[in-house]
């Protein structure tokens, strides 16, 4: 027995590794290898695949009928396979996705149904395959029990749940269940605390599916999760984005049905800022600035939240007893000064300078529309006759205006006489009497000797 020696072995099997990885790499190339590339066949080809499809594909539904879903389902999966151009593969494509979708699992169910709609996007089943994948992740989401011969609960996680729903987004991002995944995948994010990235989920419905209810209840939602985040901390920017999405929701939805409700927690997010800034107010006192002091008790009455207006009003007169210059300062800033009532007389104000001028006043009057007869005057329909140059009776070659009648023809103009030329009287009967010719004038110079 010969074996191989130490220095020849790796050469060998760095050349079984090439060969492998060749015959990997140009699997088509070989007729052993299983995997071939998928060419639409040509017209008389396509005659008999149909015919062979069609035949099939009547196979697997008797089969169905009879209750042979097993058969049936390979029937199915075989039309798709060796006849994947023709109409019949379209139907057995989805015929097959919907015997996963009541006996498989839900991510191969829904992969069935992907599958099909990526290769058959034109079927008439498009919209029902979008409808089936919806409700798979809703199934998926809720961790609802998979239907079947036995009720096992599927409870998947939320990331692949996520995929789902947006590769439903992806398949018809303008169709009707868009935005009812796109309201999923923020909910979800919402239930796993992750508020920014809940917030950002919100905000796509909102601006993708403008006017739909899932955006209004997605507005609504921004609000309340910032206010939440807002009581649990102190960072400032969460009233804020809290206060405007809830503005934002009652200025778009007045009838809504979260109204009520919107108003109870915007009058809680204005209550949490009016108290700190009045805490902000109280810190400035005590440290002996006024001018800050006021500026946030100002602030903190812009809030309008009674029970902080009165306690900033105090304080306020407080402040004013002791430092009226201070407070003085804080109202000259624009926007600081919401002490004054809104029914205050303006001319009492030390910046009034008095009503709009007349001509300003017009201008910013919104423009009225006609009522009456003003003298208004349309324009003529028909156009005057345009003139010709003098002389012409009809217009010249590829000139657009039409011929000139006898009775419109312009009068022609008279000739100037040529300079050191006699004068010549205009004839009595008109222009059509002849003009007696003129004598030559005698010459004057004398003749030579």
């Amino acid at each position: 027995m010969r074996f191989l020696s130490p220095v020849r072995l790796p050469v060998l099997l760095a050349c079984a590794v090439s060969f492998f990885s060749l015959t990997t790499e140009s699997s088509a190339l070989w007729p052993f290898s299983g995997k071939k590339d998928k060419v639409v066949p040509a017209n008389s080809e396509r005659e008999s695949q149909e015919l062979a499809a069609a035949a099939l594909l009547a196979q697997a539904r008797q089969a169905e009928n009879a209750g042979k879903v097993s058969k049936a389902q390979t029937l199915y999966q075989t039309i798709v396979k060796r006849y994947s151009f023709t109409k019949s593969a379209a139907e057995a494509s989805f015929q097959n996705a919907v015997i996963v979708r009541h006996n498989g699992k839900m991510d191969a169910a829904f992969d069935a149904l992907q599958a099909f709609i990526q290769s058959y996007r034109d079927s008439p089943h498009f919209s029902e395959a979008i409808e089936k994948q919806f409700e798979i992740a809703e199934e998926a989401k809720g961790g609802r029990k998979q239907r079947g011969i036995l009720l096992i609960s599927m409870k998947m996680n939320s990331s692949d749940v996520i995929k789902f729903y947006e590769k439903i987004i992806k398949n018809a991002p303008f169709g009707k269940y868009a935005p009812l995944a796109q309201f999923s995948i923020a909910e979800i994010q919402q239930d796993l605390k992750e508020k920014d990235k809940a917030i950002a989920a919100y905000q796509k419905v909102v601006e993708n599916y403008p006017n739909t209810s899932q955006a209004a209840e997605a507005q609504f939602r921004i609000g309340s999760i910032s206010n939440i985040a807002a009581q649990r901390s102190e960072d400032a920017s969460n009233l804020l984005a809290a206060r405007d999405a809830l503005r934002t929701y009652i200025a778009t939805n007045p009838t809504g049905d979260r109204k009520q409700e919107t108003e109870m927690i915007l009058h809680q997010v204005n209550t949490a800022e009016a108290n700190q800034s009045l805490t902000v107010a109280k810190f400035y006192q005590r440290v002996g600035k006024t001018k800050a002091a006021a500026i946030y008790l100002n602030e903190a009455l812009k809030f309008g939240s009674p029970e902080v207006s009165a306690e900033a009003r105090t304080m306020l007169a407080q402040l004013a007893a002791t430092d009226p210059d201070g407070v003085a300062d804080a109202k000259k800033g624009p926007g600081q000064d919401y002490t004054a009532l809104t029914a205050e007389n303006l001319k009492t104000r030390d910046d009034y300078v008095g009503p709009l001028a007349p001509e300003l006043a017009r201008l910013s009057q919104k423009p009225k529309m006609r009522t009456g007869d003003d003298g208004f005057v349309p324009i003529p329909l028909t156009e005057p006759t345009l003139p010709l140059r003098p002389g012409a009776t009809t217009p010249g070659a590829g000139s657009l205006l039409p011929p000139v009648p006898e009775t419109e023809k312009p009068a022609l103009l008279p000739v100037p006489p040529a300079p050191n030329a006699p004068m010549v009287p205009p004839s009595p009967g008109g222009s059509n009497v002849p003009v007696p010719p003129v004598p030559p004038v005698p010459s004057t110079t004398k003749p030579a000797s």
